[in-house]
């Protein structure tokens, strides 16, 4: 894997570091494209990610600084709330849901990318200021060693509520993870949005279930062997296997599986307002989603209907995927409700 350019500058907030993406000093550098040198960019992406798409975009635009901070979806939303009187930020990239709906709509410009006229249908703008680029799709990330010593093949979400794996299923923080929530998003798709089969499920569920802070835990650590299945994206359990994990397999639950979209926005009054605008055309556009698909080989599901998929691709091919569809509306209005009951039914199981 190429190795992220990058150098920490400081800290923050807990949990999240600044990068600075490139290797030169840019604030002697003249502006000959109009957008500026500097962009800061908050981002809950994975490192490769954000080392795939910064490569890319400075390949296109050199005398752009890109300064990183990385943290959870929940971190960059208060931080842009307590900067809202002086931004800080220009542009947030992940963490961006499509059933997020409006709730964010006064801390972004309503502005997308001319790009997303492009998008694959059912993934442009769900709200007028979240230009949609990416897919992040369910999927089960399980450990095959420890699979195999419980004398399980563990394929579907029938499986997961084998008395066998309790305390050995982990899932992120859905009030906080928007991974979890893409989880549970996905278990209303299949078992049908609040219904009582649903929540029945859910119950059960959750008696074999560990919860957890961070979205890349239930990969990694069903990689390191702490547990045995990970509900999670398939692009982070993927890139492990890209970098030759022989212990794990992607596996999409059996019953179907479904994909959110993600995407990127401009902050309102962003200090670096035009570098955001040109940041967020290239992600959506299909030059860009080429070149970063050509990066990561394949890693990632991306949205322009016009990108070139890499041969060799380390995901697999969408036509050999069972999809359900889902309910993205309902979903949406409905989140605030969700959690609460998924709240409340966690604090009496969790006991």
């Amino acid at each position: 894997m190429k190795k992220l350019l990058t150098v920490i500058l400081t800290l923050f907030f807990a949990g999240a570091l600044v990068f600075a993406a490139g290797d030169k000093d840019t604030s002697s550098q003249k502006d000959s494209s109009g957008l500026g040198t500097k962009l800061v960019l908050y981002s809950s992406m994975t490192e490769f990610d954000l080392e795939a798409l910064l490569s890319c975009f400075n390949e296109k635009y050199p005398n752009i600084n890109v300064e990183v901070v990385s943290g959870a979806a929940g971190e960059f939303v208060a931080r842009i709330k307590a900067e809202a009187n002086n931004p800080q930020g220009d542009v947030t990239w992940g963490g961006l849901c499509d059933s997020d709906g409006d709730r964010y709509s006064d801390l972004f410009e309503h502005w997308v990318s001319d790009e997303t006229k492009y998008a694959m249908e059912g993934y442009s703008t769900p709200n007028g200021f979240y230009s949609m680029d990416h897919l992040s799709t369910v999927c089960f990330c399980v450990n095959t060693e420890l699979e195999a010593k419980l004398g399980m093949k563990i394929t579907s979400y029938a499986d997961l509520l084998d008395p066998r794996l309790k305390g050995k299923i982990v899932l992120s923080n859905p009030n906080s993870s928007s991974a979890a929530w893409n989880n549970l998003c996905n278990i209303f798709s299949v078992f049908g949005y609040d219904t009582p089969e649903a929540w029945n499920y859910m119950e059960k569920l959750m008696a074999n279930l560990i919860v957890v802070k961070s979205s890349s835990v239930c990969f990694n650590s069903v990689h390191d062997g702490e547990y045995v299945v990970g509900l999670t994206y398939e692009d982070g359990a993927v890139k492990l296997l890209q970098n030759g994990a022989k212990n794990i397999r992607v596996q999409y639950p059996d019953e179907g599986t479904s994909a959110a979209a993600y995407g990127v926005a401009v902050i309102k009054n962003a200090p670096h307002m035009a570098a955001a605008k040109a940041f967020a055309d290239f992600i959506c556009s299909a030059e860009g989603q080429t070149a970063v698909a050509k990066y990561m080989e394949g890693t990632l599901r991306l949205t322009n209907r016009n990108y070139k998929i890499p041969s060799g691709a380390w995901l697999k091919a969408s036509s050999d995927i069972k999809w359900v569809n889902r309910p993205v509306k309902k979903v949406t209005d409905g989140k605030t409700a969700m959690l609460d009951k998924w709240n409340t039914l966690w604090a009496r199981i969790s006991k």
